[in-house]
């Protein structure tokens, strides 16, 4: 069970954890050509051809998009084999959101490890995302990209721990093994847990303040003043990876479902929300089965 953590912001711990996030001078950076993307894609002239060519210039970018494109969770109707097409089919707004997510999630990629496998963590952000845009569209909520970017940053602030705070995020799992919830071992180790190193992140990245709030909540939503609605739909689309154990990450064993949720989305019954939940197995499972990273 995950207790109510209120962090002090005198807090020695937390200070020093802010201080090494304040002067890490890489956080994050993007690669010349996604910052050439971004922007074409605030230029109003910008054309399709143009944009497809430059994304095309990074071919882990490009690759990252079209599996995004064709995901079943996404719900695109057809296959999407070119990066014109993505980009025509998507949409503007929406390609920008992705390529601003795979950048900090680039930027802060690790080798793997026996704490951190980067493929797993990678499935986990992808079908949390997917996820929670498909559940944004199958609500009738109007926030599928925003959705979608949330869902796949989430949960950055376990990679940053476990790049920058390596001997914390140690400590961190060998206590995990005595049933803490992890939340409660990083706010013990460092001052903050994941969600407000994520929050931190996104804010210096100028992130809109609903994204930020969304990640800083997304364990707690109802918590959550900005965006309730936004984080609830990530906080869903994490707990259906750990109840349908597909696409889940170890980091969340011990996940609390904030029931507030329920009312938050207007899902009447508890009933309700797990037969949403389950309608999406075998869409999570064939997520699974085409991941390539």
């Amino acid at each position: 069970m995950i207790t109510d953590i209120t962090t002090k912001p005198g807090s020695d711990k937390r200070k020093k954890t802010e201080m090494v996030l304040a002067n890490i001078y890489n956080l994050p950076a993007m690669s010349n050509i996604m910052v050439e993307v971004s922007k074409l894609l605030d230029d109003s002239s910008t054309n399709t051809n143009l944009l497809s060519k430059m994304i095309g210039k990074d071919q882990g970018l490009a690759t990252k998009i079209l599996s995004i494109a064709n995901s079943p969770l996404y719900g695109l109707p057809r296959k999407v084999s070119t990066i014109d097409f993505a980009i025509l089919i998507i949409g503007y707004l929406d390609i920008k959101n992705i390529v601003i997510a795979l950048s900090m999630i680039e930027s802060f990629k690790n080798k793997t490890d026996k704490n951190l496998n980067q493929n797993e963590f990678w499935l986990h952000s992808v079908i949390s995302g997917n996820a929670a845009k498909r559940i944004a569209s199958d609500l009738g909520l109007k926030i599928g990209g925003e959705a979608f970017v949330a869902g796949l940053l989430h949960d950055l602030g376990i990679p940053v721990i476990h790049k920058y705070f390596h001997s914390g995020f140690e400590n961190i799992v060998n206590k995990a093994t005595d049933c803490q919830s992890t939340l409660n071992l990083e706010f013990e180790e460092l001052g903050l847990t994941h969600q407000e190193v994520g929050n931190f992140l996104g804010k210096k990245w100028n992130l809109p303040d609903e994204l930020c709030d969304a990640i800083l909540n997304h364990h707690n939503p109802s918590k959550c003043e900005s965006s309730p609605e936004l984080a609830s739909v990530i906080h869903l689309a994490d707990y259906a990876t750990q109840k349908l154990q597909t696409g889940n990450f170890y980091w969340d064993k011990d996940y609390t479902f904030d029931k507030n949720v329920i009312d938050i989305l207007k899902l009447d019954t508890e009933e309700k929300l797990n037969e949403l939940i389950d309608s999406y197995l075998e869409l999570f499972q064939q997520e699974t089965n085409n991941f390539k990273i």
